[in-house]
């Protein structure tokens, strides 16, 4: 599937000196979560982070390809992420452009088996951040997001979320694409930076008390932005909000 995408035979590229733990913290979700670095040159697995272990209950040292990863994938829900991807890679040869690949994080739900043997919906994120001298895919960052105590169904959406001032694809259906309504384009800073904030705490079960207090502001002055924050979103109240930013990707 991903082949699809290949302009001429992939070369090698090298990762760039990356800050993990801001790229994680400012553009992924919120929640127990782990990352790796896949290699779409011989779709190799590097740099897994500690969580890994905690959520699947296996040694990092264990996976090697991407066929690792996805032996954690419901079985029900490998079509899923077929769909999703060949849905994503459509998007962005015919409308985006290829070359924008590194300006776009993709979203999507399935479930992962964990380390207490059962299986939990989890949020899959991911950021191309090296294409080679052809412009194939290089190198992404791959992040799994255990999102079970925020939703239990799988909302089988696909959103690519625009960064830089790109527009963002939002909730599209990766299923009977033609009956549904074209995506929704939204610039991706529709929120401030303090915003943010207050939606990712308003997603850690945070009440506004507790907001103010943890952001050193009044709590009169966090009432405001999350009066704003409902406006921008469209969403009536804190439960809508936080689960479409978790199905769009943006906490």
């Amino acid at each position: 599937m991903w082949e699809n995408l290949v302009k001429e035979k992939r070369d090698p590229t090298e990762l760039p000196l990356i800050d993990f733990n801001e790229i994680v913290s400012e553009a992924f979700a919120v929640g127990p979560f782990y990352y790796y670095i896949i290699d779409f040159y011989d779709l190799s697995i590097s740099d897994i982070s500690k969580g890994f272990k905690e959520a699947h209950g296996v040694d990092p040292e264990q996976i090697k390809s991407v066929n690792d990863i996805l032996a954690f994938i419901h079985p029900d829900d490998l079509t899923i992420v077929l769909k999703a991807e060949e849905v994503a890679i459509d998007l962005i040869k015919n409308t985006i452009g290829v070359e924008k690949i590194k300006r776009y994080k993709f979203s999507y739900n399935f479930r992962f088996k964990t380390s207490s043997g059962d299986y939990q919906l989890y949020n899959h994120q991911s950021l191309i951040l090296t294409t080679d001298e052809k412009g194939n895919f290089g190198k992404s960052l791959n992040i799994h997001t255990n999102i079970n105590h925020l939703a239990k169904i799988n909302n089988k959406k696909l959103s690519l979320i625009g960064l830089g001032g790109e527009p963002s694809f939002l909730n599209i259906d990766i299923y009977g694409q033609e009956d549904c309504p074209k995506s929704v384009m939204i610039p991706v800073n529709r929120f401030s930076k303090r915003e943010l904030q207050i939606i990712r705490l308003i997603a850690d079960g945070k009440d506004t008390n507790e907001i103010a207090d943890q952001l050193f502001i009044s709590i009169l002055t966090v009432k405001t932005h999350r009066k704003n924050i409902l406006g921008k979103s469209g969403c009536k109240n804190a439960v809508d909000l936080v689960a479409r930013g978790v199905s769009e990707g943006w906490i």
